[in-house]
Parts: structure tokens; C-alpha cells; sequence
């Protein structure tokens, strides 16, 4: 008897060892393989009908929250954007068939407290609560976010306010935007159409445009060329330009005019103010494309921007071989034109760093993340991006941004409260060839106060229809602009 005892005891131990053994590979082993295989949905599911933390503005707007739905309802959570359109670029959203995007996706392990730190907090507190969820708080202020969406209405474009000190982001807004609630509804298949008819429109409101897209700058641009021609010593401010309408540069018989072909000369504080295109054209094809090409390196050009959300784009401006055997692209593209393109972000980074004394800060909207009992579990330290210019340099750049808005093509439409004086530069990007209907993007970069810079802003909109290719950067985004920071000025 005690050794048929022994046997059975022996075999259930060796089957025990078996199963302990298999537990194991599946439950480590084999884990990976298991999370990625698309018939596994257990995870998904579980994780979607868990609770989910809060995503918050700045001044404590809560923008993306999860609510209890209905007794009887398929999942215990619905995610629910209380803002809409709003800031549906910046939250993304949340979904079960269609995933995650913007800060739902990259701050997904803090929202639903899955964090090392959050783990291990939630061992202590198991008996206390079930929610381990965590919080996101952006830089962006709603007031401010509101202002740009109020003051854009309902034309193509963007527009970026940034911490001149910090480079943390107090707006950013592209429309048209779209509403997440649709697609963070539990019905997937109604969700499903939705995204399809979004991205299936040329004005792409899935993407954030104001980080994602790239546009022709125009004279915007001249804020570059203008500074790396100062650092170069190509030119100073006694620099004087002959007066004239048009200038044919190297290697071709077209010759590049200034706007509506009007004469324009002067020294470089007057070419500048009137944003004459023959100087700046002249002073690309002085400096040459290896000192061009670095130029716009330094400036960030080339590299996508380094921001905390998905998928930066990059500008674009050029390489040295290109402009050597066409230097007439070169010319154009010291002014904006031809083969360069601008992030709004970035040229809302570049005017920020004319305004930090030529520190140009990275960009950054997420402010800081907390657990559910409120403890910070992370905070963003401002970094500085690229040293793009000299502290002299920038300030000659500040003097005569300050004349663009007080007598230059910006004078007729920034105007901020409380005489607060600006300093900017516009730009009217031409998009059309000779004998096309015109089409142009109209741009404004800039900063205020301009003696203490608080904020810097850029905004563009969109050459998609007559009445904004008739304007310029100064009539168009100047109103825009003004509203914006008049907000960001009045919120400080």
C-alpha cells in the first residue's frame, strides 16, 4: 500500500512539474508572441474597459476623461473629449478597434497606470482602490487655444504661440480639426466610417498641421537669410541696396521681382521693413549655397522637429550640390520661395530663439504627468535645442522685427492692447506660375513684448481659395496674430 502511496505521489509531483513547466512558457515564453498575435484581444479589452486618467489644460480644463457608462452597456468606460474639436490634435484619441494617437498613445502607460512607478504604488494601495490610473497636464492654455480657433475661423491653416523661454506651447491650433468623440465611440464600425471620411479629405484634419505639414514660408524665411548673412559679415545695417525692381541672378535669363513688381532699395533696416525680395535674393547668391545650406542646418532645418508628440515633420530647405548647378533656386529660396518649406512649429521656434538672445529652446506641450493620489511622477525641464545665432546678432534681428511692426508690412494689422509693443515678420508664400491664377499661403512670425519677450507666435493660412491668395501675410494673419496674443498677453 505505502509504496502504490509513494507512486501516485511521485506521478502527481512529476505532473504537477509538467504543468508548472508550461504555465511558464506560455505565461513567459511564449508572452510576446501571445501580445502580438491579432486573434488575442483579451489584453486589449482589459485594458480598454479599465479606468483611464485625465488629460488637463495648463489651468486644470479637462480635455479627455473616462466616464461610467450606462448599467447593461458592453465596456464599464467610455473615453470622452469635453473640448471636441478643440484639441483633438494634441489629445489624439482613444480607441478599442482603431488604437491610440497624441498623447493618448505616447503617455498611454501613465493614463492607465502601468508605469513601473505606478505599479508598484498600486501594490501598497490594493485595498484602497482599484483605479491606478494616472494624469497628463499640457503647457497649452484653454483661453489662448480658443482665441486661435475663434480668430482662424473656419479657413485652412494654423497657428502656434510659444514660451519664448521655455519652449513650451501655449496654443496650437490647425484647422479644419475634428471631433474625437466620434471615433472614441464604442460602435466601431460607425467610429470606422468616420476615420475613413476624415482621411479621405485634402485638408488632411487628421493631422496636426501645425507640426505635421510643412508650407512655402515666403518672406518669413528672411529672418534666416538675414542672420546668417550678419553672422557672415556679408552685410550690416549701413548696407545699402540699389533701388530697383527686378535682379537677374546667375545661370538663367528670368529675373526675380519684388512683390507686385514695385521698386524697392534702401539700407538693410528699410529692405527689410518693405520685405523687398531683389535684396535678400542677392544677398542668398552672396553667401553662397555651402554658407546657405549651413545656415539653414543650424537653424534645424532638415531634421524634424523635436517635439513630444508623434510624427514631426522636418523642413526643407536644400543641399549645397543641388544650389550649385542652380543657383537661380537659390536666390528664390533665400526669400522663401521655390523648394523651401517651413513647419509652422518651427518658424514659431525660430522667432522664439530671435527673442531668447539666439537660444532656440525645444518645443514641448506636455507639462507633467501624476499618479491617481496626485503625486508628480514626472515634469518636463525646458532644453535648449540649437544656439542659432549670436546674442548680437539676435538683437540687430529684434530691431528690426520691431520696425516691421511699428512702420513695415506688419504695421497695418498687429495691433495689441495696452500698447504692447511686437516685433515681426510676414511673408506672402506665391504658390502659382506665371500665368496662373494666383494662389499664395499668407504668413506672420513674431514675439511680444519686444523688449521682454513673453510669447512668440507664428500663424499661416492656406492659399485654398481666392480671397486669402489676394491678401498678404501682414492683412490676413496680422488680425489673427493680434487676437491670439493679445489673449496669451492677458492670460500671463
Amino acid at each position: 500500500m505505502n509504496q502504490r502511496i509513494r507512486r501516485l505521489a511521485l506521478a502527481l509531483l512529476v505532473l504537477y512539474a509538467v504543468l508548472f513547466v508550461q504555465l511558464n512558457f506560455i505565461q513567459v515564453g511564449r508572452k510576446a508572441s501571445l501580445d502580438a498575435d491579432v486573434r488575442n484581444t483579451r489584453q486589449t479589452v482589459r485594458d480598454f474597459d479599465e479606468p483611464r486618467g485625465p488629460i488637463l489644460t495648463a489651468e486644470g480644463v479637462v480635455i479627455a476623461e473616462s466616464r461610467r457608462t450606462e448599467p447593461g452597456s458592453t465596456y464599464s468606460w467610455q473615453r470622452v473629449y469635453p473640448e471636441g474639436e478643440l484639441f483633438a490634435h494634441l489629445t489624439g484619441y482613444f480607441t478599442l478597434a482603431y488604437g491610440a494617437t497624441q498623447v493618448e498613445r505616447v503617455m498611454n502607460d501613465v493614463l492607465s497606470g502601468n508605469t513601473a512607478e505606478q505599479q508598484l504604488s498600486g501594490v501598497w494601495s490594493v485595498f484602497d482602490t482599484d483605479d491606478n490610473s494616472g494624469s497628463v497636464t499640457l503647457t497649452l492654455d484653454a483661453n489662448v487655444q480658443q482665441a486661435a480657433k475663434d480668430a482662424l475661423g473656419e479657413r485652412e491653416g494654423s497657428v502656434v504661440v510659444l514660451d519664448v523661454q521655455t519652449g513650451a506651447v501655449k496654443a496650437m491650433w490647425s484647422w479644419p480639426s475634428f471631433d474625437p468623440n466620434v471615433i472614441a465611440d464604442h460602435d466601431s464600425a460607425e467610429a470606422g466610417v468616420w476615420l475613413q471620411f476624415l482621411d479621405l479629405l485634402p485638408s488632411k484634419p487628421l493631422l496636426a498641421n501645425a507640426y505635421q505639414e510643412r508650407y512655402m514660408p515666403g518672406s518669413t524665411f528672411k529672418v534666416i537669410t538675414t542672420a546668417a548673412a550678419l553672422e557672415a559679415g556679408v552685410v550690416s545695417l549701413d548696407t545699402v541696396f540699389a533701388e530697383e525692381s527686378q535682379y537677374l541672378p546667375p545661370q538663367t535669363d528670368d529675373p526675380i521681382e519684388n512683390y507686385n513688381g514695385r521698386s524697392c532699395g534702401g539700407d538693410l533696416t528699410e529692405v527689410f521693413r518693405r520685405s523687398c525680395n531683389t535684396p535678400f535674393a542677392r544677398l542668398s547668391i552672396d553667401l553662397g549655397p555651402s554658407n546657405m545650406v549651413e545656415a539653414a542646418t543650424r537653424f534645424g532645418i532638415g531634421e524634424e522637429v523635436p517635439f513630444d508628440l508623434p510624427s514631426p515633420a522636418a523642413s526643407a530647405f536644400g543641399d549645397v550640390d543641388y544650389f550649385v548647378d542652380n543657383l537661380p533656386l537659390l536666390a528664390i529660396g533665400g526669400f522663401g520661395q521655390g523648394n523651401t518649406q517651413m513647419v509652422p512649429l518651427h518658424m514659431a521656434a525660430i522667432a522664439a530663439a530671435i527673442a531668447n538672445r539666439g537660444t532656440m529652446m525645444t518645443p514641448f506641450a506636455i507639462d507633467l504627468t501624476r499618479d491617481h493620489d496626485g503625486k508628480v511622477l514626472d515634469r518636463t525641464e525646458p532644453t535648449m535645442w540649437r544656439q542659432v545665432m549670436s546674442p548680437g546678432v539676435a538683437s540687430t534681428m529684434v530691431d528690426l522685427m520691431k520696425v516691421v511692426a511699428s512702420s513695415g508690412t506688419a504695421s497695418c494689422c498687429l495691433k495689441l492692447a495696452d500698447g504692447v509693443v511686437a516685433a515681426a515678420k510676414t511673408g506672402t508664400a506665391q504658390l502659382n506660375g506665371p500665368g496662373e491664377p494666383e494662389r499664395s499661403h499668407a504668413w506672420m512670425i513674431g514675439f511680444a513684448p519686444a523688449d521682454t519677450p513673453r510669447y512668440a507666435f507664428a500663424v499661416v493660412l492656406k492659399g485654398t481659395n481666392a480671397e486669402i491668395s489676394a491678401g498678404t501675410g501682414g492683412t490676413l494673419a496680422g488680425p489673427v496674430a493680434s487676437k491670439v496674443m493679445n489673449a496669451a498677453l492677458r492670460d500671463r
